[in-house]
């Protein structure tokens, strides 16, 4: 009997070790590599052409912001919320997680972010598409939207840029939702994306690895519920402050960040 015991933790690392170094020989293989190359592109673009053509669409979703302490230990901060879109110009998108509780309205001049938990706004004059409101969240006021480079108009050129490695990684299934599965690399990122198959090629789970920084922390998103056109609920996109909020600048807007106050941003690798 202790013959045994002693041998089979052996057994399965060697088992363990032989399936990874497949997996490595076969991911590593250049057979096919151009054909599966093209595909991706294919099967990404025909995303990004679909989302680009609704006038209107709205989805729930799930998503993971991982941290890397100093020590090395890996956490994973969890929040949940809802976006609706009208194009050109008009987005709401509500989100909820154990430090923030934030409403972002946008009716295609003024952007209002309004924290909940504080009961605290400040607005932002941001006039343009939706477009040019991701931009300026991320480049002007870094605080970009998450997976917000879905939603561009043209999202293929954007996800492209700087692109160094494609994979298609065949079929996966996201909530009982059949899936491509592609992978892509650029220098200071890994992402992966799953995309439903057939007549409505929306994303349903988004995720993105850093290689900036110690642990190669993740973000995550995983949809649901997509609707688009004349399914989309009606949606409202004037800011009515009916919680009486005090109206603040935007660094005095507490809640409107996954990260609670009590952590502390990091030197990157």
């Amino acid at each position: 009997m202790k013959q045994t015991e002693t041998k089979l933790p052996k057994m399965m690392h060697r088992c363990l070790l032989a399936a990874v170094l497949s997996l490595i020989i076969l991911m590593g293989m250049p057979n096919g590599a151009n054909a599966d190359e093209a595909d991706a592109k294919r099967i990404l673009k025909a995303m990004s052409d679909y989302m680009g053509d609704q006038q209107s669409l709205s989805f729930e979703f799930d998503a993971i912001l991982e941290v890397v302490t100093h020590d090395e230990q890996k956490l994973g901060l969890a929040s949940s919320g809802a976006v609706t879109l009208n194009r050109p110009d008009k987005i709401r998108v509500a989100r909820t997680g154990g430090f923030t509780d934030i409403e972002m309205i946008f009716d295609g001049k003024t952007l209002t972010l309004l924290g909940k938990l504080a009961n605290r706004y400040t607005q932002l004059d941001v006039p343009g598409s939706l477009d040019h409101l991701f931009d300026e969240l991320k480049n002007t006021y870094n605080w970009p939207l998450p997976a917000s480079d879905l939603l561009l108009s043209k999202a293929y050129d954007e996800l492209m840029r700087d692109v160094v490695d494609v994979k298609d990684l065949g079929s996966g299934v996201i909530g009982g939702i059949e899936c491509d599965h592609l992978a892509f690399r650029t220098s200071e990122v890994d992402w992966q994306i799953w995309i439903a198959q057939g007549k409505q090629p929306v994303p349903y789970r988004f995720m993105i690895t850093s290689k900036l920084v110690n642990g190669g922390p993740q973000y995550a998103i995983q949809t649901r519920n997509w609707k688009t056109k004349g399914a989309v609920t009606a949606a409202d996109f004037q800011f009515k402050n009916t919680t009486k909020a005090e109206k603040v600048d935007l660094k005095d807007l507490k809640g409107a960040d996954d990260l609670p106050d009590h952590f502390v941003m990091g030197d990157a690798k």
